[in-house]
């Protein structure tokens, strides 16, 4: 059975996502079934590393932080836009040294830089274990390394290694 529907909750909210994105329907409803069972499928081939998690107790403290920080970010960034583009600091790049090596966790600390309005996830270097940021408003690199590091790889460290 599991050959068959290798990843069933993928292919569920795969599913749900295609009809609520394009109206139920025989048609789509059929059709989001089809594209599921190929990712699904496709998915399997990969044979992907199942993430292991240590401290599952964390995810809500995590969750309510990276919320906070993009309503933050995105308060911040309309900010700057509707007030002409003046902003205290200038966009930049920064390199920030990571202690994470899990790549489910890596893969979360991108998703969580990336959804938030003003940053984003331009390079890991896994040799060296270097993330480059572009950052749109940075006033203090000290601040970001701090948050990075302080707030979010920490908490993604205590879950997943």
């Amino acid at each position: 059975m599991s050959k068959l529907f290798p990843y069933p909750l993928l292919m569920v909210s795969l599913v749900v996502t295609w009809l609520l994105l394009t109206g139920f329907s025989l048609n789509q409803f059929l059709l989001g079934l089809i594209t599921a069972f190929v990712a699904a499928w496709g998915l399997a081939a990969l044979s992907p590393a199942k993430p292991r998690l240590r401290r599952w107790d964390l995810l809500p403290k995590l969750f309510t932080i990276v919320f906070y920080d993009i309503v933050r970010s995105n308060i911040a960034v309309a900010g700057i836009i509707l007030h002409g583009g003046k902003r205290i600091g200038k966009s930049s790049f920064m390199a920030i040294p990571l202690d994470l090596r899990d790549p489910t966790g890596l893969a979360i600390l991108a998703v969580i830089i990336t959804s938030t309005p003003g940053t984003a996830w331009i390079d890991y270097n896994s040799t060296r274990s270097i993330l480059i940021l572009h950052i749109f408003d940075l006033v203090d690199k000290t601040a970001w390394l701090n948050l990075i590091k302080n707030r979010y790889e920490y908490l993604l460290r205590e879950i997943f290694e």
